[in-house]
């Protein structure tokens, strides 16, 4: 049976990219990809159609995580078609619990409170200057969705 999870940030090429080209990754390596619909989307329409920022395409490609998405804005029918909602930090857990439609199956999460490290609040890097931000948020998407898929797998999601 698949489940589906979607990735969700403020404008949708930074972040929710990350996150779910790390989830693919994982699932790949797990073994379990099929077993999910995987997707990212923003809250905001600013960027629709857009690929990710480029420092988010580069810090993939520095990990040999391919993703070939293009930004799109959250709708009502995702809240009916996948199983999982992670918002990158609070605002967007707020957002996203305001616009669920009443009666829709998906569970909004933050993502970071996945994380074994305890750093909850995936890190915003669009506006750094560098790319040292996009690692770090990176670094947190593997964690949090290494996390997210352990606990799964022991029914504790």
């Amino acid at each position: 049976m698949t489940k589906g999870v979607l990735f969700v940030c403020l404008g949708n090429i930074c972040r929710s990219p990350i996150a779910d080209a790390v989830f693919c990754k994982l699932g790949k390596e797990k073994g379990v990809e099929e077993q999910w619909k995987i997707d990212s989307a923003a809250i905001g329409a600013w960027h629709v159609g857009n690929p990710p920022d480029s420092r988010a395409i580069q810090t993939l490609k520095n990990h040999n995580v391919p993703y070939n998405g293009h930004a799109r804005q959250i709708k009502d029918s995702d809240f009916h078609e996948f199983d999982y909602i992670f918002g990158m930090d609070t605002n967007n857990i707020s957002n996203i619990k305001s616009q669920q439609p009443v009666g829709s199956k998906a569970k909004i999460l933050l993502l970071g409170d996945f994380d074994p490290e305890g750093d909850r609040i995936i890190r915003d890097p669009y506006y750094d200057s560098g790319s040292e931000g996009f690692e770090k948020c990176y670094q947190q998407c593997v964690r949090a969705c290494n996390g997210f898929l352990n606990q799964h797998q022991q029914g504790k999601v």
